[in-house]
């Protein structure tokens, strides 16, 4: 069965024509799910039976159960743990930041790029999420939030897996986060985040969306690189940079080099200096993250006198850089770690419901 929340404006529109259904009642359709975020076709009171009862046949809607909701101590992380269908479980987190909702979404199961700091790649890829599998995902929490009169004001692709690897899925669940007639939300307020598939990033640069990119850099050189992310094996970091800059240049969009901190592997002073003169000259900006401990993994994250330091140098160079501060850390908000926890029968904590 087709996932209703995979079809576009115009797939909506065809398939009632095609059942003999007046143009009116596809619109009703997309208020109801896009603008009323509502999760199933019986709560659409203003739709016939029949006609409800054709499209719980006829469509998978919804996919997800929510089988485990986190809070951090502060109230400003809620992690989501989805199940699907399949049995398969998959995150999401919302962050709260002043007037800021900002949800990550996950676009696969599991990953292939086994980044050594992420947990949702140690099992290796499952599957492709499905674009509504993805867009669920943002009507669960888009639903919540109606209900206390506030509403998603950011996406990230920064969940489990890597948007680009899955590419068909993510392009459509992005037109429909920017249509006008579904969520509505700007370009400039989607962010899509990807390990370096070249062929993604000329993709995405082509099509025109025109949505925020952030590469996971994290290393200065090819060299280290691979040691953190096997999956840089594929590009050369030469190749990675000049497709990052095809797409600033095409979409006149600064990009946005983010890089983990890690003790001991790419946090001293040279590497600082060697990363300015990776982007110099680029209008980016570079986005520093000390590692967030994940149970299992031996690295560690870096003093604070080696942060300050590794900042300094990136200064000294004129590299604009922010550093991005740890929220959610007491829920395991980092990617991968709740769904790793649940499989391993960890428990998950007190503001587990």
């Amino acid at each position: 069965m087709k996932h209703f929340c995979s079809m576009q404006k115009d797939e909506i529109e065809s398939w009632a024509r095609a059942h003999g259904y007046p143009a009116f009642r596809a619109r009703q359709l997309i208020e109801w799910v896009y603008k009323k975020f509502t999760l199933s076709f019986s709560e659409m009171t203003n739709l016939s039976k029949d006609f409800r009862s054709q499209l719980v046949q006829e469509f998978s809607f919804p996919s997800l159960s929510c089988v485990h909701e986190q809070i951090s101590d502060d109230s400003e992380t809620i992690k989501y743990l989805f199940q699907l269908p399949d049995g398969s479980r998959i995150e999401a987190v919302l962050i709260m930041n002043d007037e800021k909702r900002t949800l990550c979404v996950s676009s696969q199961v599991g990953c292939n790029a086994r980044c050594a700091f992420c947990a949702s790649g140690k099992k290796g890829l499952k599957r492709h999420l499905e674009t509504g599998e993805i867009i669920e995902q943002v009507l669960y929490v888009e639903r919540i939030l109606h209900t206390r009169g506030e509403k998603l004001t950011n996406i990230v692709f920064m969940g489990m897996g890597e948007p680009l690897d899955n590419y068909s899925a993510v392009s459509e669940a992005l037109h429909i986060l920017t249509s006008p007639f579904m969520f509505g939300l700007s370009k400039r307020r989607i962010t899509v985040s990807t390990v370096g598939v070249v062929e993604g990033i000329y993709r995405l640069a082509e099509e025109g969306l025109g949505v925020n990119l952030v590469l996971s850099l994290h290393a200065p050189t090819q060299h280290i690189r691979k040691k953190i992310i096997p999956y840089a094996r594929k590009h050369e970091l030469q190749d990675v940079m000049r497709a990052m800059r095809t797409y600033a240049e095409k979409t006149k969009r600064d990009v946005t080099y983010e890089y983990i901190l890690i003790d001991g592997i790419n946090d001293e002073v040279e590497h600082a200096r060697a990363l300015a003169h990776l982007v110099k000259g680029e209008q980016c900006t570079i986005n520093l993250i000390p590692y967030n401990p994940v149970p299992g993994l031996k690295i560690k994250r870096p003093s604070g006198q080696r942060i300050a330091a590794f900042k300094e140098a990136l200064k000294e160079a004129e590299v604009r850089h922010t550093q991005r501060y740890t929220k959610g850390k007491d829920i395991a908000a980092a990617c991968g770690q709740l769904a790793l926890q649940e499989n391993a029968g960890i428990k998950i904590g007190a503001n587990a419901v």
